[in-house]
């Protein structure tokens, strides 16, 4: 079968794949593209992110900044955002009858608090654009045809329900996974480099606390260390019936992603519930707050704004009374007090998934990539763009911008 010299494949039915696909069709009208996606329903990852309201991109406007939000991909990622960044997503969205809003944190979501909207936005422009979408097609090989005299590159994609199918280009945008193996099939050049890949953005377990009767309380301003490493975080945490999540974990995971994987996600993590004092100042405080509330029941009257049920777990474990007051308190007491709210150790047993999503450490190697236009360095025509490049973002919709940035960058070059 001749290779189609107007006809490009995408890899993948995701972010980054209708990203690529819808921005390539409507760069050249002239080219066929055909959006291939192995299961049987596109933009899955979409649709469940931010529980169901799908946090598109996050309020950070100056690139310089953005790039601190990627454990992998950081500073090699400001040439991609100067040419699709945070506003560009805003106002491509927008301009497609998509209103947006920003919350406190600086999420980014659809006004209608739903992921569908996004996912009818992206399936709309695709169609509109005359993208090809096929479900239940995966692919098993890419071979490049050698064409002596001919300057057009071409591929011959075979695919797993045993038919072939020709192309011009390809953007292969398959997104993460924390199997080795199932990036081998994209080793189409000898030299290309993959990274190990393993699981990011993920929550703690902690099956022996005696914390886990307290699930469903946040706390807004924690530090959070773990034994061991030089890893800390500041932000909320909350208890889960299994362990902790909530940003502080969330970014710890995605910071120490190797580290804790090479831990087999044993190990001890540390919390200060009030990270404004340390040991020393919160001694002195409480020294304070006690001579003010003598007759005051210690386990009743939570300081500094904790949640109730956590202070009360927490004078439980220092051995006070639920009925003690501050003028009873013993010196002891006091001491193991100060010690777990500075302090509080938990032995981490296990990770487990956030919300149903996944993101995955490592990938195709940037050094792979001209981050120009995210073209292989090695294999002419071949693409690649989102999480299956080793890029990964922290929670809060900085790995769907670097998905709407590098698929449209790939989008905007294929064609030429």
């Amino acid at each position: 079968m001749p290779v189609s010299k107007s006809r490009i494949v995408v890899i993948g039915g995701g972010a980054a794949g209708f990203f690529g696909a819808i921005t390539c069709a409507q760069t050249f009208p002239e080219t066929e593209v055909v959006l291939l996606e192995k299961s049987n329903k596109v933009l899955a990852k979409v649709r469940i992110s931010g529980g169901g309201r799908c946090n598109v991109t996050h309020a950070c406007y100056e690139n310089s900044r953005l790039v601190k939000h990627y454990p992998r991909g950081s500073k090699a990622l400001l040439s991609p955002f100067a040419q699709f960044s945070t506003s560009d997503t805003i106002r491509w969205f927008e301009d497609r009858g998509v209103k947006l809003k920003t919350e406190a944190d600086g999420r980014i979501f659809p006004v209608t608090d739903s992921s569908e909207t996004i996912v009818d936005c992206l399936y709309g422009e695709a169609r509109r654009h005359g993208v090809h979408i096929q479900t239940s097609c995966g692919v098993r090989e890419i071979i490049p045809l050698h064409q002596a005299e001919a300057e057009e590159t071409g591929f011959e994609l075979h695919l797993l329900n045993g038919s072939v199918l020709t192309c011009n280009k390809v953007l292969i945008a398959t997104g993460g996974n924390p199997n080795a193996d199932s990036y081998e099939w994209l080793r189409i050049g000898e030299k290309l480099t993959l990274l190990s890949p393993v699981p990011s953005l993920f929550t703690f377990n902690t099956p022996d606390s005696a914390f886990l009767e307290l699930s469903g309380v946040s706390v807004q301003h924690c530090l959070v260390k773990i034994a061991g490493i030089k890893l800390q975080q500041t932000g909320p945490v909350l208890f889960t019936h299994w362990g902790f999540s909530g940003p502080a974990i969330l970014k710890l995971s995605a910071w120490g992603a190797r580290e804790l994987h090479a831990l087999n996600y044993q190990f001890q993590v540390f919390i200060n519930w009030l990270p404004d004092y340390n040991e020393e100042t919160l001694r002195t405080y409480l020294l304070d707050y006690r001579e003010k509330n003598l007759k005051k029941q210690v386990a009743a009257n939570p300081v500094e704004g904790l949640p109730q049920r956590l202070w009360k777990k927490l004078t439980e474990q220092a051995g006070i009374p639920e009925d003690g007051r501050w003028a009873d308190l013993p010196k002891k007491n006091l001491n193991r007090l100060i010690d777990l709210l500075t302090r509080s150790s938990f032995k981490v047993n296990g990770k487990s998934t956030f919300k149903e999503e996944f993101v995955t450490c490592g990938g195709i190697g940037l050094e792979n990539i001209n981050l120009q236009t995210m073209e292989s360095k090695f294999v002419k025509g071949i693409y690649y763009a989102g999480e299956v490049l080793d890029i990964d973002g922290i929670t809060g919709g900085f790995n769907f911008q670097s998905a709407w940035t590098t698929g449209y960058i790939a989008g905007k070059h294929m064609g030429l």
